[in-house]
């Protein structure tokens, strides 16, 4: 088991920059798919992005390539989110998620989440 514990979130202007950081408890974190998912209010919870076990390779929502980075630590048990070019669309709730299989663009499929972090970009 995996808690996660999200960080970093805050008001920000359009065309700024924002680092998200994803603190995991446990010795297993190397286990785990990590990923980051956002929610506007009132929409469904959506992918924004992931990254594998070792952190070889990364997966991005179509809305987010290249202006997003997902990056994993394993040694000190740390996933991030740096957000480039943000957009008012990018406003939402952040959350971390963490997953022992293969990636997936479901919500529902993944094992364990953080409590979220809010981010406001203003126009």
């Amino acid at each position: 088991q995996v808690q996660l514990v999200e960080s970093g979130g805050g008001l920000v202007q359009a065309g700024g920059s924002l680092r998200l950081s994803c603190a995991a408890s446990g010795r297993t974190f190397s286990s785990y798919t990590m990923g980051w998912f956002r929610q506007a209010p009132g929409k469904e919870r959506e992918f924004v992005g992931a990254v594998t076990r070792t952190g070889a390779n990364t997966h991005y929502a179509d809305s987010v390539k290249g202006r997003f980075t997902i990056s994993r630590d394993n040694a000190e048990n740390m996933a991030y989110l740096q957000m480039n070019s943000l957009k008012p669309e990018g406003t939402a709730v952040y959350y971390c998620a963490a997953v022992v299989r293969m990636y997936s663009e479901d919500a529902i499929r993944w094992d364990y989440w953080g409590q979220g972090t809010q981010v406001t970009v203003s126009s």
